[in-house]
């Protein structure tokens, strides 16, 4: 059970429109006690969740949690100017409560553009009809704009033919995600494996963290209602069939933290780890994972700070692509902080372009193009006023007033297609649709910085 009815109020707790589903609660009644808890209850003692006895007085969590105890349970979130409250005589539960509200003011401002008291006054006749077929007699249904649209229409009107009034296959199956009756002129599927890289290395190189977190992202335009099994070379699978020699081999890879689009059948994902699905149509993730590994830096960058005698300061940037010859990382940018107080920029490299972004405080080192095994040098010279010649003096001492300013990490941003950091393959994408038509299925690989820093000495 969920909520025997729901009502929309402005901030002052007066009802612009109501919903009884259950015919259980004085619906006048309970809308004026929430009135009045918001009246009573200062802001930052307001709970989304509250509880009034049989009277309208307020319980507290102990009480209600006692046997026998009777009363109404209130759960409302804010949107604009308007509360979305929905009230209980039963014992329900409260998140699936709070998500369904949430995800009705989704579909609201999905409908009308806005969600606010303006908005909810000017389109009652679809509100009523979205919230007769978003929740039957206090359990929720559907609630994806995409399926609602198609017997909701954005004016509100049902169509006239009664077949086409009937709810949508997709809202009595198990395939809610997905409309029946889908036709494309060319049936293709694009897979992209998105792999972010996030990294800290320290000043004398060691690894102090990284991390690799991967998304499985498709887009499908596939016709009819189409099966498909997507293999990866997953250690645990290889080890549940059998193939243990594969993965001792080293051509898996283990993967954690998996989570998956609710289309993946997760029951035989944990039998046998075959990732089996009925795709939504268009664009989404169809999993995401996360790999705790030690990773070398892809691009690896010293730099070299020295103040001059003179009020001016020089680096020295040195980079080099730590992967195969055959692949190339693209759009690289190396972001050097400097001093706040710096002026007079000049720059010299061996390739790309560099910028002085003063609202910053950094250099922006950008290469186009950078090929794997390449090394290349950048020198940047700067005044710089707060340098005065007892900073370079022969004990060392570096403790000028722009010291610190040089000492915050090097970010280095990049993207390498065609090319996964770690290791993960696609083995095969298998469609299988009744019709029997031939689908294009494409494949591609991507490596991207994550949050990725180098410190410097």
């Amino acid at each position: 059970m969920v909520a025997s009815a729901i009502f929309i109020t402005d901030l002052a707790g007066k009802a612009i429109i109501s919903r009884n589903y259950r015919g259980e609660i004085p619906l006048t009644k309970a809308i004026d006690r929430f009135a009045k808890y918001l009246a009573e209850i200062e802001d930052d003692a307001m709970k989304p969740v509250f509880h009034v006895d049989d009277n309208g007085d307020l319980m507290s969590d102990e009480d209600v949690g006692s046997t026998g105890v009777g009363g109404y349970s209130y759960v409302y979130v804010q949107h604009n100017n308007l509360y979305l409250c929905a009230v209980t005589c039963r014992n329900s539960n409260v998140a699936l409560i709070a998500t369904y509200l949430f995800k009705l003011a989704s579909v609201f401002k999905d409908y009308f553009g806005t969600l606010e008291e303006e908005s909810i006054r000017d389109n009652f006749v679809i509100i009523y009809e979205l919230l007769d077929e978003t929740m039957d007699h206090g359990m929720p249904q559907s609630l994806d704009s995409n399926i609602l649209r198609t017997f909701i229409t954005q004016r509100g009107n049902r169509m006239a033919n009664n077949d086409k009034n009937k709810p949508p296959v997709a809202l009595t199956n198990a395939v809610s995600w997905r409309a029946e009756g889908i036709k494309h002129k060319k049936n293709e599927i694009f897979l992209d494996v998105v792999e972010k890289l996030n990294l800290l290395v320290a000043a004398n190189g060691t690894v102090l963290h990284s991390e690799i977190q991967g998304a499985v992202k498709m887009k499908s335009f596939l016709s009819g209602m189409p099966e498909l099994k997507l293999g990866l070379n997953d250690k645990m699978m290889f080890e549940a069939t059998g193939r243990a020699n594969q993965a001792r081999a080293g051509k898996s890879v283990e993967l954690e933290d998996m989570k998956f689009h609710q289309c993946v059948r997760l029951a035989r994902f944990e039998n046998d780890r075959t990732i089996s699905f009925i795709p939504p149509d268009g664009e989404f993730d169809l999993m995401t994972y996360r790999l705790n590994t030690h990773v070398k830096p892809l691009i690896w960058v010293e730099a070299v700070v020295e103040p001059h005698k003179g009020s001016r300061i020089e680096y020295m940037i040195k980079t080099r692509s730590q992967f195969k010859a055959k692949s190339v990382a693209n759009n690289v940018e190396i972001i050097i902080p400097v001093p706040s107080d710096v002026d007079s920029p000049s720059f010299k490299s061996s390739v790309g372009n560099v910028t002085y972004l003063p609202d910053k405080d950094a250099v922006v080192w950008k290469i186009k193009q950078f090929h794997g095994g390449r090394e290349y040098l950048m020198r940047a010279h700067f005044g710089l006023p707060s340098v005065s010649a007892s900073d370079t003096g022969d004990s060392g001492d570096k403790k000028g007033k722009g010291e610190h300013s040089w000492k915050a990490p090097i970010a280095v941003k990049f993207e390498i297609p065609y090319f996964t950091v770690s290791g993960i393959q696609v083995r095969y994408l298998k469609i299988i649709e009744k019709s029997g038509y031939q689908a294009l299925p494409w494949v591609r690989y991507i490596t991207a910085n994550g949050d990725y820093q180098l410190r410097m000495a």
